[in-house]
């Protein structure tokens, strides 16, 4: 059952314009809009909560809440600079919540925050010389501090060091799940939305092109646009492989078969030539000119004792049905 629904939403920031955005989000789940820099995901999450004027209808808890100022509809938000107020101390921005409305067992809940998210010993600090990781715990302190039923995550991880990014990504699955939260949280990494979510949406010039579970969105594509935006590689058509010329179809690079003799046994085998072959840390890319097209095959060096085939010579690749993705 859909907890917040966006029916055909509309609006026009500048000159960018969100058009006709549609998807639902259930309750208690980890939903992810990706998309690259400039598509309309942060102004998704300002229309949910409340900052522009937009058209269409939003719907949280089978209540319209189109008409409702940005206090009054349980979203707490985390912007991307993480948004904290550099006149207060950590302490006082986590607790500005409670500066206009009452907060429910406010106490407990600020010492929870406070040992959950190991802020104990930055309390009294100011807000200028805090790491970014410190910066992003705190700002999630303070938008659960309001009990929002909601949390919006703009770009959560785009301050934090590479190196602390798994660290990152399961914290924020274990705040989403001690709080009880419904988390929309927007990105264009791949991997993020690989590992945090339960659903995905893909937004692309102000628009959705698709949406469903990550394993149905990431592994499954739509159409030609949102392959090439995920960076699905060997795209061709189908009567390549002897179908319906109005499709296409994917092949992943690592589910290719090479041998340098014709004794493959798999539903789809092809003779071709060795482009390139390009030693990586653990695997070689190999390039391969089938008739007019060239396929991008990855295979792992371990299973292969150096790339003994050269540039200009035979070689023989395939793969079975099952690992065809129609588009």
């Amino acid at each position: 059952m859909s907890y917040l629904s966006l029916q055909a939403l509309t609006c026009k920031v500048g000159a960018f314009d969100l058009k006709d955005i549609s998807f639902d989000v259930g309750e208690g789940e980890y939903f992810v809009i990706l998309g690259h820099s400039g598509a309309g995901k942060t102004v998704i999450l300002e229309s949910i909560a409340g900052l522009h004027q937009v058209g269409g209808k939003l719907i949280f808890n089978n209540e319209e809440i189109m008409h409702k100022v940005p206090e009054e509809r349980s979203i707490g938000f985390v912007y991307q600079d993480f948004a904290l107020f550099p006149n207060l101390s950590v302490r006082e921005n986590i607790r500005f919540a409670g500066r206009y409305k009452t907060i429910e067992d406010a106490e407990s809940l600020f010492e929870d925050l406070v040992e959950f998210l190991g802020l104990e010993k930055l309390l009294e600090r100011r807000i200028d010389n805090l790491s970014g990781g410190e910066k992003q715990r705190i700002a999630i302190a303070r938008a659960i501090y309001a009990r929002p039923k909601i949390l919006l995550l703009d770009e959560p991880l785009s301050a934090i060091d590479p190196t602390f990014r798994n660290a990152i990504m399961k914290f924020l699955k274990d705040v989403h799940r001690r709080y009880g939260l419904t988390t929309l949280h927007v990105t264009h990494n791949f991997r993020e939305a690989s590992y945090l979510a339960d659903r995905i949406a893909i937004v692309m010039d102000g628009c959705v092109q698709q949406v469903g579970s990550a394993n149905e969105v990431l592994s499954h594509p739509s159409s030609l646009k949102v392959a090439e935006f995920l960076g699905f590689k060997n795209i061709f058509s189908t009567t390549l492989i002897d179908e319906d010329a109005s499709k296409l179809f994917s092949i992943d690079p690592n589910d290719i078969m090479v041998s340098k003799e014709d004794t493959l046994t798999c539903d789809y085998r092809f003779s071709g030539t060795l482009d390139e072959c390009m030693g990586i840390v653990d695997h070689f890319k190999l390039f391969i000119t089938v008739g007019e097209e060239q396929f991008f095959v990855k295979i792992i060096k371990r299973e292969h004792e150096g790339c003994s085939i050269h540039r200009g010579e035979a070689i023989y690749i395939g793969f079975n049905r099952k690992d065809v993705c129609y588009l």
